[in-house]
C-alpha cells in the first residue's frame, strides 16, 4: 500500500507564508496577472462548452459565494458546476462514500488529506503536471502529496484559536490579551462580574473531535510520534499529563459558557459570538464571513490556546483539498475549472475577497481588508503556531472523539470516563 508521508508543520514556514498573504501589493486586491490569455468576445462565444460537473463541497462557510462563483465560471465558460455542500453537523465522509457507493461520481470532492486520502487514492487524480503546481507553498502541499505525487489542490490555509470580542473585554476592564491559563482565568473572572458570558460554545462534533482535541494532541512534545503510538496501543489518553492539562483549559471553558450549550450548533455559536452574547469562541478565520454578514464593524482579537501557565498557541494548517475524480465523466473539465479558480482574476478576487481565504498559492496575494482581521491576528502570531494533526487518524476517529466530547460538554462522563472513550474511539476503528 501506498503510504502518505507526514512532515511536522513548520511554525516558521508557516509564518512567512501566512506574512506574504497579508501584504498588501501595488497591483491591486489579488496582485500579479491572470496566466490565461485574454479572448475576444467572440472567441469567448464560441469555445462555451454544454458540460455539466459535479463537486462535493465540505465547506458550508463559502456555499453562498461559492454559488456566485460557479455561476461566474458558467458565464466565461458554458460549464455548469453543480454544488452540493454537505458539512457542519453532518458526516461529510459517510455522505461522499453513500454518493460513490450509489454510482454517481462527483468531478471534484473535499479531502482533508494525510490518513483521510488513502480510501480515495483508486480516484484521485495526479495533479502535478499542473501549471498552478510551481507556485503552491511547500506546506501547503504536504497532506495530499503521495510518493511524490500531488493528489490534490489545497483550498486555503487557515487557522484557529479563541476568537474574542475587543469590546467586550475592554467594558469588563481587560487591558491586556491573556496567554497563559491563570490569566484566562483572570479574564473569565471580569467578564462574569461584568455580567458578560465569557465563551460561547458549540456542540458540533467536528468543532469538539478537531480543533478542541488537537490541543491536546499539538502539545505533545512530539505530536507525530504520539499519534502513532495511539494508533499502535502503545500509547494512551488516559494516563496522558498534556491531556489533563488541556482538559483544564476545556474545564475552563464549559463551565463558563451559555446555558444552551448542548444544543447550539456552529450556525448558532457564531451568530451568538457576532451579536454580542458571549466574548469568546474556539473557532478560526472561516467564521469571518459570517460574522461579517452580522456585523462588519465588531472589532475581534485572536487569543492562544493555553493548557498550563506557559504561553499557549495558536493552531495552523490546510484545512482542505479539491481532488479530482478520475472516475467521472469530465475529469478534464475539473482540472480546467481549478486551473481557472488559481489563475483568473475571478477567481483570485473570491478565493481572497469572497472566501475570505489565506491563499495557498504564493502567486494569489491578499490584503488585510480581503481575508479579515481574524486572519490578520493569525498571521500575526504565527510564529509561535502549532499544527493540526488530527487527519493524521483515520476516518471515523474525530467523529468518535467529538462524540464522547460532546458527553463530556453535556456532564454525563467525568475526566477519566472521558479519556477512557477517547481510547476506544481510536481503538474501534484501528482494528477495523
Amino acid at each position: 500500500m501506498r503510504k502518505i508521508m507526514v512532515t511536522l508543520l513548520s511554525a516558521t514556514v508557516l509564518a512567512s507564508m501566512l506574512s506574504a498573504c497579508a501584504k498588501q501589493t501595488e497591483t491591486g486586491t489579488n496582485g500579479g496577472t491572470s496566466t490565461t490569455p485574454a479572448a475576444t468576445a467572440a472567441e469567448k462565444k464560441e469555445n462555451k462548452k454544454d458540460v455539466t460537473i459535479k463537486m462535493f463541497n465540505y465547506k458550508v462557510e463559502i456555499v453562498d459565494a461559492l454559488n456566485k462563483l460557479v455561476d461566474e465560471y458558467k458565464k466565461e465558460t458554458g460549464v455548469t458546476i453543480q454544488v452540493e455542500t454537505h458539512g457542519g453537523g453532518e458526516d461529510y465522509y459517510a455522505l461522499l462514500k453513500a454518493e460513490l457507493a450509489s454510482g454517481s461520481e462527483p468531478e471534484l470532492f473535499n479531502n482533508f488529506g494525510f490518513a483521510t486520502l488513502e480510501p480515495y487514492l483508486d480516484r484521485a487524480t495526479d495533479l502535478s503536471g499542473e501549471p498552478w503546481v510551481k507556485d503552491l507553498t511547500e506546506i501547503a502541499k504536504k497532506p495530499t502529496t503521495v510518493n511524490g505525487k500531488l493528489y490534490g489542490m489545497p483550498m486555503n490555509v487557515e487557522g484557529y484559536g479563541i476568537i474574542y470580542n475587543k469590546a467586550l473585554f475592554e467594558k469588563a476592564g481587560i487591558t491586556g490579551e491573556p496567554k497563559t491559563l491563570p490569566e484566562l482565568k483572570d479574564a473569565v473572572a471580569k467578564l462574569t462580574a461584568a455580567g458578560i458570558t465569557p465563551f460561547i460554545a458549540t456542540n458540533e462534533w467536528w468543532s469538539l473531535g478537531m480543533h478542541w482535541t488537537n490541543v491536546g494532541l499539538a502539545n505533545q512534545p512530539d505530536p507525530v510520534k504520539f499519534m502513532s503510538d495511539l494508533k499502535a496501543g502503545q500509547a494512551k489518553f488516559k494516563g496522558n499529563d498534556v491531556f489533563r492539562k488541556y482538559l483544564s483549559l476545556a474545564d475552563l471553558i464549559i463551565a463558563n459558557s451559555q446555558k444552551d450549550k448542548t444544543t447550539t450548533d456552529y450556525a448558532s455559536q457564531v451568530s451568538n459570538f457576532a451579536t454580542g452574547k458571549g466574548a469568546m469562541m474556539i473557532q478560526g478565520n472561516w467564521t469571518q464571513g459570517d460574522i461579517d454578514k452580522i456585523d462588519k464593524n465588531l472589532k475581534l482579537g485572536v487569543l492562544p490556546l493555553p493548557i498550563d501557565d506557559q504561553e499557549g498557541s495558536i493552531m495552523i494548517g490546510v484545512p482542505s483539498n479539491y481532488i479530482v475524480n478520475s472516475k467521472s465523466k469530465h475529469p478534464e473539465e475539473a482540472k480546467a475549472f481549478l486551473n481557472w479558480l488559481v489563475t483568473s482574476e475571478t477567481g483570485k478576487k473570491y478565493i481572497t475577497h469572497e472566501f475570505k481565504f489565506i491563499p495557498a498559492l504564493t502567486t494569489i496575494k491578499a490584503t488585510s481588508e480581503d481575508i479579515g482581521q481574524i486572519a490578520v491576528e493569525l498571521q500575526n502570531k504565527s510564529g509561535k503556531a502549532k499544527g493540526w494533526y488530527w487527519d493524521l487518524f483515520p476516518d471515523g476517529v474525530t467523529q468518535g472523539l467529538g462524540a464522547a466530547m460532546q458527553e463530556y460538554l453535556g456532564g454525563t462522563v467525568n475526566q477519566d470516563q472521558l479519556l477512557g472513550k477517547l481510547d476506544k474511539a481510536v481503538e474501534d476503528i484501528i482494528k477495523k
